[in-house]
């Protein structure tokens, strides 16, 4: 089974959503204007003027804008950032890292009008608001059968990818983590997750945008300054690990002698596959926490949705990257495991501790994070009688996943994330002009 789902993957990520992914943000980047450099102050701006840790600033029925935006970073900072940097290292060598960086430049042009267009189709329903994917792919041909298929065939994809096998990816590097640093078995942790979580997933929005207000910017924070202290303690390889970085992205060549060079074409896949795991830039995934932000124009949740990328790629996933390849030889492994070797490389068996603890902080607010997501769509095509039992499943597949072997769950994520791509890239190519026409505004857009 790992062979056929790996064979798919290599195919479907080769070439197909490595073009239909680069293509849209660069598409956008072009038709915009490169909102993702001009908006990028006003992202920030947008950001800290919403900062609310008492949730005063958040609608009733929805989230504040900062309130999205942890939610969206809950959701894109999780073992994307610290397995997934690993395991694109190892598959895709040094290169695939530069391939992130491409990937999420685009990526933010993309991720612009995945929340523009689920602020424009937000709906109100049993007292919520909700909104996604599903809501803006519905419009699509007249709301004929084409565009109803396509937003089911949405909804169905996401709550598989993320509610269930994202979920068990999370578990799965997780319960590996400490195992590695408290010898805790798999199960155990997984257990436990699965309980933690269930006690959030039944408190509903508020208890969700609550807890990922006051968790991710602690982590982040705590995170980046250990990467950045051990980055010190290294400046003299730092600059080795950027050239291999540069030069591994076009060149078989391999400059670290622990990882080697493996060609273009594996940099480019796992380099995107990986960062659209890290950011999920036109997967269509964060536009569910965007789309219930209380805001005064869609474009102002759009500019915020900008700087999740930037945070989640060019700062988390980066320093986690450096942190890698500034072992080299020194560490081994496989996903979460080789992030905590490289870090006891450098900090001994803190290293391996603090990886745990990080990462149980980002996968378990991840784990909330794509709930959340798989939640909109539950609605959306079942309404909140299903919800109760969606609820049990996620927490048996966080308890399932902890159990599994490493390179058969992030495959099966893979292939997953990669078929709910599909139906929300070819709603953001349809629906272009309306995002364009919302942006308007904008001097430099008008005719």
């Amino acid at each position: 089974m790992l062979e056929i789902i790996k064979n798919f993957n290599e195919f479907f990520w080769g070439v197909i959503l490595t073009v239909l992914l680069v293509g849209t943000g660069l598409f956008y980047t072009l038709r915009l204007k490169f909102i993702q450099v001009r908006e990028f102050k006003s992202g920030l701006k947008q950001l800290t003027s919403g900062f609310d840790l008492s949730g005063e600033k958040a609608d009733k029925n929805g989230m504040s804008s900062f309130q999205a935006l942890a939610t969206a970073i809950a959701a894109q900072v999780g073992t994307g950032n610290l397995a997934g940097a690993a395991t694109a290292i190892v598959s895709g060598g040094p290169g695939a890292i530069f391939w992130m960086w491409v990937s999420a430049f685009f990526g933010m042009a993309t991720i612009y009008s995945e929340a523009v267009l689920s602020q424009i189709f937000k709906q109100k329903k049993d007292g919520e608001m909700t909104g996604g994917p599903a809501y803006y792919i519905e419009t699509l041909f007249n709301g004929r059968k084409p565009a109803k298929f396509l937003a089911g065939f949405f909804a169905v994809s996401c709550v598989l990818a993320l509610g269930f096998m994202g979920n068990a990816v999370q578990a799965n590097s997780v319960g590996d983590a400490f195992n590695n640093a408290f010898h805790i078995p798999a199960v155990i942790t997984g257990i436990f997750l699965a309980i933690l979580a269930g006690f959030i997933f039944f408190g509903g929005v508020k208890r969700i945008a609550s807890f990922t207000e006051k968790v991710v910017p602690v982590m982040a924070v705590l995170y980046v300054a250990i990467c950045v202290f051990i980055i010190a303690l290294n400046i003299k390889d730092t600059g080795l690990a950027f050239k291999a970085i540069f030069i591994n992205a076009f060149s078989t060549k391999a400059v670290l002698g622990g990882f080697a060079g493996v060609g273009i074409q594996k940099a480019i896949r796992f380099g995107v596959a990986r960062g659209l795991f890290s950011n999920e830039a036109g997967m269509g995934s964060t536009p569910h926490a965007h789309a219930i932000a209380k805001v005064k124009n869609p474009e102002d949740q759009g500019h915020v949705a900008i700087v999740t990328v930037f945070i989640d790629t060019f700062v988390i996933l980066t320093l986690s990257a450096l942190v890698i390849l500034i072992a080299d030889k020194r560490a081994d492994g496989l996903g979460i495991s080789l992030t905590q070797h490289a870090f006891y490389a450098v900090l001994g068996h803190f290293g391996v501790i603090f990886v745990a603890v990080a990462l149980f902080f980002f996968a378990f607010s991840t784990i909330i994070g794509w709930y959340f997501f798989g939640e909109a769509n539950v609605k959306y095509l079942f309404g909140r009688k299903a919800l109760n039992l969606y609820r049990i499943l996620v927490m048996a597949c966080i308890i399932a996943g902890s159990l599994q072997k490493v390179k058969l769950v992030w495959e099966l994520a893979d292939m997953f994330n990669g078929l709910m791509v599909i139906p929300n890239l070819i709603a953001l190519i349809g629906l272009h002009k309306l995002v364009v026409e919302v942006t308007k505004k904008d001097p430099l857009l008008k005719d």
